[in-house]
């Protein structure tokens, strides 16, 4: 998906951090690795006796915020400096 929109010289936000490592431009998501221990927690209660009935419906808590920068270059866009210092990370 990210080399069409390249390919489009189009700038793009994503739902996950792994587009942004493939040369997405900016996602803005859930931390997945806080999910998955949530999930791994929830196993594990279950795993213990706990009825899956019981256990309370989770939602996400904590997003990510990354921009890469060489996509904004190459795209050709300059990012304000306020923007970059919100972002939870920036890929040079």
């Amino acid at each position: 998906m990210t080399a069409l929109v390249a390919k489009c010289r189009l700038p793009a936000i994503y739902f996950l951090r792994l587009f942004c490592d493939v040369g997405g431009l900016v996602s803005y998501g859930a931390n997945l690795n806080k999910i998955y221990a949530g999930a791994a927690s929830y196993v594990d209660r279950i795993l213990r006796g706990a009825n899956p009935a019981d256990l309370p419906v989770q939602a996400p808590t904590e997003f990510e915020f990354i921009i890469n920068r060489n996509t904004a270059r190459v795209l050709g866009l300059e990012l304000p400096e306020s923007l970059l210092a919100r972002a939870d990370e920036v890929i040079e």
